[in-house]
């Protein structure tokens, strides 16, 4: 019964996500530029919810050990993330890129450096570009949009 519990809890939180979505405003269509502000967040909670529906159905259960060290750090990676956003967002995305690969044994420099500046530089790419979504303004991206 157990291993039901997380699966569940996490349709219910996405279920909730999803709801708060629908009371996103939405644009016009003659100035909508791409995606309406709510439906990449709803395609994400589908995606999850999907996700955990399988994981209940095929997921057998396990006996976990307890949590280590490298979760811990990983929370903490989080929380330096949502300090470092209110900066820039791809300032804090690349030090957590870069904190996260070391804090799971890469010690290879060129190998952290790689993640901390090209993940953010996909991420930021693939949403300015492909998406059209503009991100909140800070000090990489007044580099980039002027």
């Amino acid at each position: 019964m157990t291993r039901y519990a997380v699966p569940c809890g996490t349709i219910v939180f996405c279920l909730f996500a999803f709801w708060l979505s629908t009371q996103f405003d939405r644009v016009p269509p003659i100035l909508l530029r791409g995606m309406q502000p709510a439906d990449f967040p709803q395609m994400v909670l589908l995606l999850i919810m999907a996700l955990s529906v399988l994981v209940m159905i095929f997921d057998k259960p396990v006996e976990h050990p307890p949590i280590g060290p490298n979760v811990w750090t990983s929370m903490g990676l989080f929380i330096v993330f949502v300090l470092l956003a209110q900066i820039d967002m791809f300032l804090g995305l690349g030090v957590f890129a870069g904190g996260l690969a070391y804090a799971w044994g890469e010690r290879r420099a060129w190998g952290i450096g790689f993640v901390s500046l090209v993940s953010p530089a996909l991420i930021f790419l693939l949403f300015d570009q492909a998406f059209r979504i503009r991100f909140p303004r800070g000090f990489l991206t007044n580099l980039w949009y002027g």
